[in-house]
């Protein structure tokens, strides 16, 4: 039986250890400070005694454990085992850990949406040399595992370039909606996102590549008006909308060669 390690036993953490657990696999779990340890794992009093004798290792903590964790337990693992760091460290972290002397196959992976909501059938994204090990893990629990090529850093190069759309978008929907519920539009603005998010994506993007540098000037001083709008008239933040106008700012000022870059 595959002997996995779960290290960090918090939401995300928690989640997949229950669902190895669940598929038959022996679990075993590190962590300093959860308060509980899910049915079916055996807890551990060290990171380093959790890994042992594990054939792969999951690494959910916090990033910035990652060092730590990986300085303590990739020189105890066996040869030809697997370390799987799913923490959110910086391309060039994943890269350093990549370099730890060990005799385990290391990978970095990006989670690619909300555990808490899909569970161990999240998408992943994953690099390095261990990957192929953690998609014969993961992807009989259904999760959609791509594997990127480069070494450990790759997949979350990725994440990253993703963050810049889904993190940004997030905040930029939820202070529009904020800004229309205290405008009493909410309804409105709402049919109005989903509108924008509708239909043909690629078509969107070309259209905001071409007419946002082109524009640039005047949507500056759109933007700039609607920032005193949200935070004078309705009082709500509007650090999205106040970062648009400097972005929007900034192009207009940029020379026309590197305007017609993006379009």
């Amino acid at each position: 039986m595959t002997a996995c390690t779960v290290i960090g036993l918090g939401e995300a953490g928690a989640t997949y250890a229950s669902a190895l657990v669940t598929a038959g696999y022996e679990v075993t779990g590190f962590d300093p400070v959860a308060p509980e340890t899910p049915a079916g794992v055996t807890r551990a009093a060290t990171a380093a005694e959790a890994c042992a004798k594990a054939d792969i290792v999951l690494v959910l903590t916090g990033a910035a454990a990652a060092r730590a964790v990986a300085q303590e337990c990739l020189p105890v693992l066996p040869a030809g085992s697997c370390y799987a760091d799913f923490t959110s460290s910086s391309p060039h972290v994943m890269q350093e850990l990549g370099r730890v002397p060990s005799k385990a196959l290391f990978a970095d992976v990006a989670i690619l949406g909300p555990v808490p909501t899909q569970g161990a059938k999240t998408p992943l994204m994953v690099s390095g040399p261990g990957s192929a090990a953690v998609a014969a893990l993961l992807r009989p629990l259904g999760a959609d595992v791509e594997i990127a090529e480069g070494e450990p850093g790759a997949a979350m190069s990725h994440k990253l370039l993703r963050s810049v759309l889904m993190k940004g978008l997030a905040s930029v929907v939820v202070e529009a909606v904020t800004a229309g519920k205290a405008a009493g539009l909410e309804e409105w603005i709402r049919n109005q996102i989903a509108r924008q998010l509708a239909g043909d994506g690629q078509a969107v993007i070309d259209r905001f590549l071409t007419g946002t540098a082109k524009h640039a000037q005047r949507r500056s001083k759109e933007m700039q008006d609607t920032a005193d709008y949200l935070s004078s008239d309705l009082q709500v933040p509007a650090e999205m909308t106040t970062a648009s106008a400097a972005a929007l700012t900034r192009m207009a000022s940029e020379p026309a060669e590197t305007a017609s870059a993006l379009r």
